[in-house]
């Protein structure tokens, strides 16, 4: 570190703090800070300490590192957000609520917490990054992050539409799907008692709907009460992208949950424009197989075939068998029969035994109900129930039909073969894993959307949406970190590698190598999402001191590793 006279043409030279260092074998030198300002007398005392011929213990003694905050994850998430539109996206103009939503988004990356964690991260006494002094938020508390979150929920619908311009176009594949979260608090109009998808049936949730692109990018979220079906969400989504969207031809891609039978009836069928891929349920593919319209002699040399049957006109229905879904599901089924033959026949054992035996029917029932509500098998069984007896068989013929089904789905679609053949239609459908990513992001990997502390049904929806616009950011931050990633950076090389659509995704050569060797091709450790944004966080900022009396302290920024430069340069961000 040493100081440093520039000429400046006819003005006075510059005077500027700076130190030296080795790239590539190359002395290089860069400046720390401007020290023009400075009164001679304190540059030269500066000068004299910084050339102190004491040693390295003199130099250590001339400054003093006052604080440090991690920077290059808040870096690397600020930029990106900036680089794909979506500040400009919450308004044109800069005001503090739309800072205050920025660092909302880029905090449920880096640390999601609750939004007094949040505003106590930016302060200025407590700061724990960079973001509050970036965003010059150092101030806020947590009734401002709400009244920002208020202020953004008033601009959903615009944000949306934005999206929606940006990543829909006519003929788009739209895909479709729903989850639940739980609720803490019993005051919210919109917490409900309804069907889990966390396996917590007990508690109060809320029931949210995300809608992607063909590539799984989000463009629009909207939340319902806790105890709304999933197909019931779908209408009010139809409704958005038609009138909303202004996108009238679009193929909605949704589960069998999501678009049944009677939804195709109601809304879809004979509307000009509007297609939809979904799947059968499995007592209508045992339906098809009984009257003949599928046969299962079609997989002996094929997994892929398209049928057609008279309950299902002017639709195609594309049946396939995936041998390893066979065998994962043939593997579940005996390890639940197992386990609830295991609780059943403690059952015979209680109506048996010589002391406090189990009697009466209806507490028989009652203590066999819940063994096969638990694991959901007891149509594999025959039950036989008595005052002072219980005995049960399995139903092999049941359970053997079944079986003869296993690895059988059929897609049902309105598409014509001439905008999707067989193997895009398949391929179309399993896109819906991208809509699934985005929920165990949300939900539990990434963001942790749950569990929800908020009171108010507004504040519950922008909440919601301050996730959706941060799983945004991730998006596109995934796709430009994906070379140093274990994500599969060639998509189109793993495709290439199935041997069919139906079969099982494969992993491009060089994601296997990555997972392989830990390894990239410019030999730099591989890393998770999570574990490069904490690579990222060793980059500080830190403030800088001099002893020397009168000297005003300055700003210096950790030298990035080569990891670190390079996931920088991929996301096209600046320190």
């Amino acid at each position: 570190m040493y100081i440093e006279s520039v000429p400046n043409r006819n003005s006075p030279p510059c005077i500027l703090l700076r130190e030296s260092y080795r790239q590539g074998g190359k002395v290089r030198k860069r400046t720390l800070a401007n020290l023009t300002h400075w009164p001679a007398e304190v540059v030269e005392a500066l000068r004299r300490a910084l050339r102190d011929d004491t040693g390295v213990q003199s130099l250590e003694q001339a400054v003093e590192v006052v604080r440090s905050r991690p920077h290059g994850h808040v870096a690397a998430v600020l930029g990106a957000l900036r680089r794909c539109g979506l500040e400009r996206l919450l308004s044109a103009r800069r005001c503090r609520e739309r800072d205050a939503v920025v660092a909302m988004i880029v905090a449920r990356i880096l640390d999601p917490r609750s939004k007094l964690a949040t505003a106590r991260g930016l302060n200025g006494e407590t700061l724990s990054s960079s973001l509050g002094e970036l965003l010059g938020l150092q101030d806020a508390d947590a009734d401002e992050l709400y009244a920002a979150l208020d202020w953004l929920l008033q601009r959903q619908e615009r944000i949306e539409n934005a999206l929606a311009k940006r990543h829909l176009v006519e003929r788009a594949l739209v895909l479709y799907d729903v989850s639940t979260t739980y609720f803490d608090g019993r005051t919210c109009p919109l917490a409900r008692l309804g069907h889990s998808h966390d396996g917590k049936p007990h508690r109060l949730q809320i029931v949210f709907g995300l809608v992607c692109d063909r590539h799984g990018c989000p463009i629009a979220v909207e939340v319902f009460p806790g105890n709304t079906s999933e197909s019931k969400t779908f209408v009010a989504q139809i409704q958005k992208v038609r009138q909303r969207f202004r996108v009238t031809r679009v193929v909605w891609v949704g589960d069998r949950g999501m678009i049944t039978q009677a939804r195709i009836e109601q809304d879809l069928r004979g509307v000009q424009g509007l297609e939809w891929i979904t799947t059968l349920r499995a007592p209508q593919v045992r339906a098809l197989v009984h009257s003949g319209s599928l046969q299962l002699s079609l997989f002996d040399e094929q997994d892929l075939a398209e049928i057609s049957d008279p309950a299902y006109p002017g639709e195609r229905l594309v049946a396939c068998r995936n041998p390893f879904l066979a065998a994962e599901r043939a593997r579940k089924r005996d390890e639940l029969l197992q386990a609830t033959q295991k609780q059943l026949d403690a059952i015979v054992e209680a109506t048996g035994r010589p002391k406090r035996a189990l009697r009466g029917q209806a507490r028989i029932a009652l203590r066999v109900g819940k063994v096969l509500g638990r694991h959901k098998m007891g149509k594999h069984f025959d039950l036989h129930i008595a005052d002072d007896s219980f005995a049960y068989e399995l139903d092999t013929e049941h359970i053997a039909q079944e079986a003869a089904l296993d690895g059988i789905y059929i897609i049902r679609t309105s598409v014509p073969a001439q905008t999707l053949n067989a193997e895009d239609t398949v391929r179309a459908y399993k896109s819906l894993s991208h809509v699934e990513q985005a929920f165990r992001s949300c939900k539990s990997i990434d963001l942790h959307v749950r569990p929800i502390f908020h009171r108010l049904a507004d504040r519950v929806r922008a909440h919601v949406l301050v996730c959706m616009l941060a799983y945004y950011v991730e998006w596109h931050m995934r796709r430009a970190l994906a070379p140093l990633l274990f994500d599969d950076d060639d998509p189109a090389a793993a495709d290439a590698r199935r041997p069919s659509v139906v079969a099982p995704a494969q992993r491009s050569a060089s994601a296997q190598r990555k997972a392989r060797t830990k390894r990239t091709d410019d030999d730099l450790p591989v890393h998770s999402f999570q574990s490069l944004l904490a690579d990222l966080a060793t980059i500080v900022k830190n403030r800088i001191q001099p002893t020397v009396p009168g000297v005003p302290a300055f700003d210096k920024i950790t030298l990035p590793t080569p990891l670190q430069a390079r996931a920088l340069e991929l996301l096209g961000v600046r320190l």
